[in-house]
């Protein structure tokens, strides 16, 4: 049975759960993981999303976690693999009926990071791409309540239209940092 979908306003409770669970990845991980960040809509404060924190934990070798996943499973993930996306672990971890975290796991170096990163970080930056997004999101889910896929459909076109825009902001952003 698939987890339900639900759509709130922001919470400030986000970044709490998303450093509780960094933690727990950082246990179950080790020293083989080089970093773990908050991505999604609920890394942006201000905008609506569905609760569920995405993560991205990047490892020294892909290959560690595929040895990891039966710790991931026994703390309560249920793991895709790949899902689409080559080089990616993906993991969900569910609530009862109710989606609370997905990891999107990546070796150190994969350019699918960058991707991530920047839309997030250019949302943070940017209030009109912020209140735009938010506002197409909000359409979508009253047009979708019970329908993930129809939701996520309804912001494809938006995300690779402004992916590429965020990629080369926050490049230029990063380069021009100490």
């Amino acid at each position: 049975m698939p987890s339900k979908y639900s759509f709130t306003n922001y919470s400030a409770e986000w970044p709490i759960e998303f450093e509780r669970e960094a933690e727990r990845l950082r246990l179950l991980i080790g020293d083989e993981l080089v970093a773990v960040h908050h991505i999604g809509s609920t890394s942006v404060p201000g905008l609506a999303a569905k609760p569920v924190i995405d993560l991205i934990p990047i490892a020294r070798d892909i290959v560690t976690i595929d040895d990891c996943t039966p710790r991931l499973v026994d703390a309560g993930y249920k793991a895709w693999g790949e899902y689409g996306i080559v080089g990616r672990r993906f993991f969900t971890k569910d609530a009862g009926e109710n989606r609370t975290h997905n990891l999107h796991v990546f070796a150190d170096g994969n350019p699918e990071i960058e991707r991530h990163l920047a839309l997030c970080a250019y949302l943070r930056h940017n209030g009109s791409a912020c209140r735009e997004y938010a506002a197409l999101k909000r359409e979508v889910y009253a047009r979708h309540p019970a329908d993930i896929a129809a939701y996520n459909d309804g912001k494809d076109a938006w995300i690779k239209r402004t992916e590429p825009l965020a990629i080369e902001w926050f490049r230029r952003a990063s380069s021009s940092q100490p």
